[in-house]
């Protein structure tokens, strides 16, 4: 009942459910911004689903064991089909049929296990009470020891002891089995009583189930305002999205050219700093190289003047004064700046071309180009608001189609439904707890009868042998003695009495719960059971699909017993599970396709003019080319970096000094040395004053430093500068061609990948419910858990497995009371007090083994031979 209830009420509400989804078909997008659309809200359901036994799991196992002993056979799923597929007729003649004849014998040979020993335990019923009743009428002739009269033996105490082992043993193995019996039969009345806190579980669950449900579905209708404000908010910014994907496009070929427009203007303004440098700095250095050369020429003069002397004529200082007069020609400037070329005319030039404002030209390019995210909201306004109205009556439509729904009709149906089942299993529950104590107490009855039998049997022991006396005779026994011997005598007779009905019982449960377990909790649990449902045409033979023939009223549908149990067991969505798809269209309703072929059209109708950036105009083109014939090509670089890299002076001064005194050294004393010593002395102070400072004085160093770097920029900047120039004007000419002409292709593109991403931002939604519908959205788990728990847990593991071991316990308990009749007849012949006994004479005395009346004194009219009659 509480599964046909939880199908009918899935049905129910996942018929509402579908409603309200669409999916459509996905094309290739790339791929947007991922969305948050959260967890689809579900409760954890309370039923657990599984049942531990505890230690009585044990005996349970050791039933499943000896069932599968008795029946060892995998379950026969063919021959399950065939006979529900048979046709039976009331005739004699349908059962032999050769057909039915095998099917019978197919049967037959997989019950052989339970009818071998459902036969043994007819046999068991039938002969016992039989034997019984011969037994006693045997006994009551003093036949079958009934006879009160013992034969005395040599071997009487051995067998006493073995035969009360015996039955000692035997009373314990019926002492374990009634106790597994007893065991068994409290734990089913204990779980049926605590049953109903799992079925009120369920019936928890099915509510959660059924409230849950709707809420789940209101939360996937709602996640659709994720999706249109995240669409709206693109469409808000369209600017920066569009805008800046057109520019990024362009900027490809804009920005380069931009960018090098930008660089020249940079080069042009460090040609002016450089031509400046190169100006300042060889003036600089040639008012510090003009004064040495004015000094050296002066000293050089002087020097001449000497060496023209009437002393140099002397034969000691002609060859010296010749040697210095060669050395003369050395004492000159060697880095001669005077003769560099100037580069005024190059500077006026650059001067002129820096007049217009190179750089502020292109910095007004990139500012227009900039602008293109405004250019493209400015021109985008009205397209965007349809485009708008157009998400927001999907909305409207999703809260107008919710509103026509019954919602709450079906949920009041389904709540009524789902409460007068639980009121009718509640009314009926107590109905159950009452026939279960009927039964509870007829299986105690049963188990009482076996605690009499062993009551017997163990008083019987016990008294037997405590009050056995060695020394005693068969007639003179105990009280205690002979108590002990009618116990087990009594014991006998019990189980004479009882074992028969004992067996019935074992014998009915035996076959019943056997079966079960092995045709209905095996298979179960392994699912072949669903296998055999879902056998085509098993159930109806006009169906192939049982399931889906009732559901959909179509069994060609492909839905199965096994996969539907197997999805609520990993509580997938119902609509995944019973393939409800095949019951509605849920494309009719919310059919984004649609609205996204709008939203699509109306972006396409997108149309962006660019054509009013200018990247750079006519002047500053001409400026550039101004730039390039400014002549900063046609300076002499070479002669530059020549001077430059010479020394100051053609010879070192100070060696130059040092060398004319030492010259004067080798000339004669007098006025001769005295001069040309005094000139060494002036070279000297030349060097000091300066060429040192030509060499190491910032001022010169930082002038000769700046003319070297400043030649060298120039020298780099004139290198094909009539090329660079023209490559640049050529690039902007052609990223200002490719925004006035191209520029539309670039924005088609971006259009449409602006649109795939918001229309991916709907995919997603309808991606993400379908998704949820199949996994979270009515969870089917407690349809699965209603199934476990009337067939797994209550059916097998409550009932099932109780009612197989207490028949068990119980039929072993019967089949022993066989051997401890035996037992105890036997041995209460050593316990029970005789009426007669055999005596036998001292054959030294002459006794001959016959009884001596007058010797004894004990009336004894029958002289036993070697034969007792038991």
């Amino acid at each position: 009942m509480l599964l046909a209830m939880a199908v009918e009420l899935c049905l129910l509400l996942l018929l509402f459910c579908g409603s309200t989804i669409s999916e459509v078909q996905p094309i290739y997008k790339p791929p947007p911004g991922t969305l948050d659309f959260g967890f689809v809200p579900a409760r954890t359901y309370d039923t657990g689903a599984y049942h531990e036994p505890g230690p009585i799991g044990i005996l349970f196992k050791i039933v499943h064991a000896f069932l599968y002993l008795v029946q060892p056979n995998s379950f026969p799923q063919d021959l399950i089909r065939k006979l529900a597929q048979q046709k039976f007729g009331n005739t004699q003649s349908d059962y032999q049929k050769p057909e039915n004849v095998v099917l019978t014998l197919q049967a037959i040979y997989y019950e052989i296990g339970f009818i071998v020993c459902a036969a043994l335990g007819l046999l068991f019923i039938l002969l016992l009470p039989l034997v019984g009743l011969c037994f006693c009428m045997c006994r009551c002739c003093d036949n079958c020891g009934g006879e009160m009269h013992q034969r005395q033996k040599k071997n009487a105490d051995c067998q006493r002891s073995c035969f009360a082992t015996f039955l000692f043993v035997a009373s314990l193995i019926i002492s374990v089995g009634v106790l597994c019996a007893y065991a068994a039969n409290q734990h089913l009345t204990s779980q049926i009583r605590g049953a109903k806190k799992l079925v009120n579980s369920n019936f928890k669950d099915l509510k959660i189930f059924l409230n849950d449900t709707p809420a789940q579905i209101d939360y996937l209708v709602s996640q659709y305002n994720t999706t249109k404000d995240k669409a709206l908010s693109d469409l808000n910014n369209v600017g920066p999205l569009l805008g800046s994907r057109v520019q990024e496009q362009l900027g490809k070929e804009v920005r380069p050219a931009l960018d090098a427009a930008l660089t020249m203007a940079g080069a042009i303004r460090e040609t002016k700093e450089a031509l400046e440098n190169v100006s300042v700095s060889v003036e600089v250095l040639q008012e510090g190289t003009e004064r040495l050369h004015a000094n050296l020429t002066d000293v050089k003069m002087h020097l001449s003047n000497t060496l023209n002397d009437s002393a140099c004529s002397a034969v000691q200082a002609a060859s010296t004064c010749n040697i210095i007069r060669n050395s003369l020609s050395q004492l000159n400037i060697n880095a001669n700046f005077t003769g560099l070329p100037g580069v005024s005319s190059q500077l006026a030039k650059v001067n002129e071309v820096l007049k217009v404002d190179l750089s502020s030209l292109v910095q007004k390019g990139y500012a227009a180009f900039n602008d293109t995210p405004d250019l493209v909201v400015n021109q985008t306004r009205n397209i965007l608001s349809d485009i708008k109205n157009v998400l927001e009556s999907i909305g409207a439509n999703i809260s107008s189609f919710t509103k026509t729904l019954p919602v709450q009709k079906i949920l009041a149906d389904l709540t009524v439904y789902l409460t007068q089942s639980e009121a009718y299993v509640q009314d009926y529950f107590p109905v159950v707890e009452q026939y279960d104590f009927y039964r509870w107490l007829g299986c105690l009855i049963l188990c009482c009868m076996v605690v009499l039998i062993l009551i017997f049997y163990y008083l019987g022991l016990l008294c037997g042998t405590c009050g056995y006396d060695k020394h005693a005779s068969p007639t003179t026994r105990g009280c205690i003695s002979n108590t002990g011997g009618n116990f087990l005598m009594a014991g006998a007779g019990f189980s004479f009495l009882f074992s028969w009905l004992l067996m019935i019982v074992v014998v009915l449960t035996f076959v019943t719960g056997g079966n079960v377990e092995k045709l209905v909790c095996e298979p179960f649990e392994d699912k072949t059971l669903f296998k055999v449902l879902d056998t085509p045409y098993l159930l109806n033979q006009h169906w192939k699909n049982y399931l889906s023939g009732i559901l959909f009223k179509n069994p060609n549908i492909n839905l199965t017993f096994e996969k539907v149990y197997s999805d609520c067991k990993e509580n997938k969505g119902i609509y995944t599970s019973l393939h409800l798809e095949n019951l509605f269209n849920v494309n009719e309703f919310l059919n984004i396709s649609m609205y996204t072929e709008d939203v699509a059209l109306k972006i396409e109708h997108i149309q962006i003019n660019l054509s009013k950036i200018i990247l750079l105009d006519e002047i500053g083109k001409e400026n550039l080319l101004n730039f390039s014939s400014s002549g900063i090509d046609g300076i002499n670089f070479s002669a530059y970096l020549t001077e430059i890299n010479k020394s100051v002076t053609k010879v070192d001064l100070l060696s130059f000094a040092n060398d004319l005194e030492a010259r004067a050294d080798q000339l004669p004393k007098g006025a001769l040395e005295n001069a040309l010593k005094g000139h060494a002395n002036n070279i000297r102070m030349i060097h000091n004053q300066q060429v040192v400072p030509l060499e190491q004085a910032m001022k010169y160093v930082k002038a000769r430093s700046t003319l070297n770097q400043s030649i060298r920029l120039l020298k780099r900047t004139s290198s094909e500068l009539m090329v660079k120039v023209k490559n640049v004007v050529s690039a902007v000419n052609a990223a200002q061609l490719l925004i006035n002409n191209n520029a539309s292709q670039v924005i088609v593109q971006e259009t449409k990948k602006f649109m795939d991403t918001v229309i991916g931002y709907f995919e997603q939604y309808v991606e993400w419910v379908t998704e949820s519908i199949a996994m979270e959205v009515a969870a089917c788990k407690p349809i699965a858990n209603v199934i476990d728990t009337a067939v797994d847990i209550f059916l097998c593991s409550y009932v099932t497995d109780s009612v197989n071991t207490f028949w068990f316990g119980l039929g072993g308990s019967s089949m022993f009371l066989i051997p401890a009749i035996i037992f105890a007849v036997k041995l209460s012949k050593y316990y029970r007090r005789m009426d007669t006994e055999d005596v036998y004479d001292d054959m030294e005395n002459g006794n001959n083994g016959y009884h001596k009346e007058h010797l004894y004194g004990i009336h004894n009219p029958v002289i036993t031979s070697s034969v007792e009659q038991w």
